[in-house]
């Protein structure tokens, strides 16, 4: 039987499949569409569907990531869809978001744009206290007249957000009850399920952008079970979240907000499994750039890192510049640097990304209408691809319409020729992904000197092996089908459910009998929800803790010891936190009280392996797996020299390829440097040893 990973990004939409007994990896790329993402998915899938000989019938597992919740919350087109209810006096929570600047000195600073604006949103009179009693009763006479208002002014969708719910989710679920009542058709979004935590802008904003991408995300979601369905595939279809971990349709559907970082996240996870099984190394960097965007992950210990939190919609590449989101998610570093990021001059040097031409109307050499200068227009004009082999050679690219442009836009308003302003533009975004390596190593306390690095997605491993040289990165990774890695990772991913129970009580021995039964009781709930989701293997819960000092305002997540805690366990637990505080600020005092801000479980149930099948060419001969030459631009060479082409697909175990060259695959195109050299495996993965400056 087959499985199937489709990840639908923002230029591309990548499919694999991958059967279960022998290894075989059959890999399609389409450009997204992204009127109806379902048309390029469908016809992605023909592609391998009539390479292959198989139809859905033959299939026994899809999983799913797409980029839609990502895409509607960035492009917000959808105002006046959605509406907030929250406690009187908090109206503008919102807009507020916190004290803290995330940069202190700039009096032009630009706050993130909320989701929901102060015109959709609507207060009631109630008020909960902060261990869930109810210090104002709601009237539920004022509730229905604002949901009155609401359906007169055509919302769709409505977050319910009311002060300390998460102590005591009363007011939340009888708002929700309304609703169904008087308008079936509306969806609700209560923060005491969407995330019951303390911290009530984060709490509200996550909620509201919940809400806020649940019409689109639903649709689609039905749609494609749908379509799935009337095409023959009877399974249950598996869709990919922001831990990396996969889930049913029917719960993305209430919580669409974990679908934000799916696809990057799946990337994380191939990387990691590269990183474990292929090239045996548990700490690594996951380097992943697509059309888009690049997105950058540390591995430590065969794991991508995790965090509860992030931030996306970000106005700057700092902490607290976007919008905060309670939800577990691989820990990444995500830039607008991809092969469709536009570029432009700005103040008289050139600016890349983060703006797209995306899949619609494209790079300016794709011939679809695009009018401004991009990466791919610069790689391009570079030498670095090759305009009859893109895609395997189904799509021409227009390489004279990209030196056009670059000329026009880029080259001479900075007073340049036309390969000085490419390679300003291939350069720029080569540093640019630079500083988000370190940001995502060095400040983490990692040094990329000593880590390797996996490269994938569609224009990675063109700018990979360039970015290790400026890192002083020693080793390159790229995988065979790198430009649909993603797509592969989201096979290797796990069933998994998120559970959290709020807390704010010291951490003491009298704590621990009840918070043993909290536990119990989430793994209890967790056990059910992976029955449902017909999980098959050995279950495992991970417990979690978020923690602090009396008193501070930011926790961090210590792991807690399974089974029943005992005192033993309680001094653990400490250790644990003061090692992890000293570890993130140099600095501990063992003799404060530690405050409990959250209890967390996962309940996780690994995916059946998948096994990815050796490489055998014809013939060992490398002469044979040459295309040809051509002029390509190196700056270490001063300018355009002859570099061999080869094709990745007549390579074979044990051959080496010396700088500079290029080797070309369907999906992707690797530019070897200049001194750089690569050694090819059993199968036919590229480890490339990188010359230092």
């Amino acid at each position: 039987m087959l499985k199937i990973g489709a990840d639908i990004g923002g230029t591309f939409t990548d499919v694999v499949m991958v059967d279960e007994e022998t290894g075989e990896l059959s890999v399609s790329k389409y450009p997204t569409t992204t009127q109806d993402p379902s048309v390029g998915f469908t016809q992605a899938m023909d592609l391998i569907f009539g390479e292959k000989g198989v139809d859905f019938k033959n299939i026994s597992q899809i999983v799913h990531a797409s980029t839609l919740a990502t895409n509607t919350l960035y492009q917000r087109k959808k105002e006046g869809d959605t509406a907030l209810i929250t406690t009187k006096g908090f109206r503008d929570v919102l807009e507020i978001q916190r004290q803290k600047r995330y940069d202190l000195y700039d009096i032009f600073i630009e706050k993130p744009k909320p989701v929901i604006p102060r015109y959709y949103i609507w207060e009631i009179n109630e008020r909960m206290s902060c261990d869930g009693q109810i210090v104002k009763e709601m009237d539920e006479e004022e509730v229905r007249c604002v949901i009155d208002r609401l359906i007169h002014r055509g919302i769709r969708s409505v977050a319910v957000c009311l002060l300390h719910s998460y102590a005591n989710p009363s007011h939340e679920k009888r708002i929700g009850e309304i609703i169904k009542k008087m308008s079936p058709g509306m969806m609700v979004s209560l923060s005491c399920e969407v995330v019951p935590h303390i911290g009530e802008y984060e709490r509200t904003n996550t909620t509201a952008i919940n809400a806020y991408v649940m019409p689109e995300t639903r649709r689609y979601l039905e749609k494609l079970v749908q379509g799935l369905n009337k095409s023959g595939f009877s399974e249950d279809i598996y869709i990919m979240k922001s831990n990396g971990g996969i889930t049913m349709v029917d719960e993305l559907n209430r919580f669409p907000v974990h679908m934000i970082e799916a696809g990057p996240a799946a990337g994380a996870l191939m990387a990691a499994f590269y990183g474990n099984d292929i090239i045996h190394c548990s700490n690594l960097v996951s380097f992943d750039m697509g059309g888009t965007t690049a997105k950058l992950a540390l591995i430590e210990d065969g794991r991508p890192r995790e965090t509860n939190w992030f931030e996306v919609d970000k106005v700057k590449m700092k902490d607290g510049s976007g919008l905060p989101l309670i939800v577990p998610a691989v820990e990444l570093i995500e830039i607008g640097a991809g092969g469709g990021s536009i570029a432009s001059v700005k103040l008289g040097v050139i600016k890349v990304g983060p703006e797209s031409a995306g899949a619609e109307p494209g790079p300016v050499c794709y011939g679809s209408g695009g009018q401004e200068p991009t990466v791919t227009d610069a790689n391009l004009v570079l030498g670095y691809l090759d305009p009859h082999y893109f895609l395997g050679g189904r799509k021409v690219l227009d390489k004279e319409a990209a030196y056009r442009f670059i000329q026009e836009k880029i080259a001479r308003p900075l007073g340049l020729d036309v390969i000085q302003a490419a390679w300003g533009i291939h350069d720029m975004v080569n540093r640019n992904m630079a500083a988000a390596t370190r940001i995502v190593s060095v400040e983490r306390g990692k040094d990329p000197r000593r880590l390797p690095m996996v490269v994938f997605g569609g224009a990675g491993p063109a700018h990979g092996p360039r970015i290790a040289r400026e890192l002083g990165i020693s080793r390159v990774f790229i995988p065979i089908g790198a430009g649909v890695m993603s797509a592969l990772g989201l096979l290797v991913a796990g069933l998994s459910f998120n559970f959290n129970a709020p807390s704010m009580i010291l951490l003491r021995k009298e704590i621990l009998k009840p918070v043993h039964q909290q536990f119990v009781s989430m793994e209890r709930e967790g056990e059910m929800k992976l029955k449902k989701a017909k999980a098959k293997g050995e279950y495992a819960f991970f417990r979690t803790a978020d923690m602090r000092y009396l008193g501070q305002g930011e926790h961090f997540t210590v792991p807690v010891p399974d089974g029943g805690l005992r005192e033993n366990d309680l001094e653990e637990i400490k250790r644990r936190f003061h090692g992890l505080y000293h570890d993130l600020f140099g600095y501990k005092d063992e003799s404060q009280p530690i405050e409990v801000v959250n209890w967390r479980l996962t309940a996780y149930c690994p995916s059946s392996p998948i096994k990815l099948k050796k490489y055998y060419s014809t013939g060992r001969d490398l002469k044979a797996a040459v295309k040809g030459k051509r002029k390509v631009y190196f700056p270490e060479a001063k300018g355009f020299i002859d570099a061999v082409i080869y094709d990745r697909y007549r390579l074979f175990e044990g051959a080496v390829i010396d700088g500079p060259a290029i080797v070309e695959e369907r999906e992707s195109t690797t530019v070897i440097l200049p001194g750089d050299r690569v050694h090819v495996d059993e199968y036919c993965n590229l480890t490339i040893e990188i010359q230092r400056e």
